[in-house]
């Protein structure tokens, strides 16, 4: 943890995958100030009509892309939504996805909820301040 999961429509080249992949890692690792190493990105290419929504109260559901955020639990409001918009961006920008049919969600979780062999076990739970 953290889990960045963006679901889309469409299928992307890997070496653009690894890209948005390595982008949205060094800006969550930056703006979140969390171990770089503990980012798990995952781009799902659920194929065309993969997932759904309705935009307009009436109208037939459009084709959407969502994005995932598993986070340790006690960042601020202003914070995610910086670094929702700052995701989404680059999304936007290597994918081409619209602004209005990107959705970003957040799950907040305890550090003991995520587990990283590798760097010691469980994650610490986050202070503000943290570096």
């Amino acid at each position: 943890m953290p889990y960045l999961q963006l679901d889309v429509n469409d299928s992307y080249p890997e070496d653009l995958k690894q890209r948005l992949a390595a982008r949205m890692c060094e800006t969550y690792a930056s703006m979140m100030s969390v171990d770089i190493r503990r980012i798990s990105v995952a781009i799902r290419e659920l194929g065309a009509g993969g997932i759904w929504c309705i935009a307009e109260v009436g109208e037939v559901p459009v084709p959407v892309s969502l994005l995932m955020l598993d986070i340790r639990r006690g960042r601020p409001a202003e914070l995610r939504m910086e670094v929702a918009r700052a995701l989404c961006a680059h999304c936007i920008d290597l994918l081409g996805l619209t602004e209005d049919r990107l959705n970003v969600e957040f799950t907040q979780h305890d550090g003991d909820e995520m587990y990283h062999p590798t760097l010691g076990g469980f994650s610490p739970d986050w202070k503000q301040g943290e570096a």
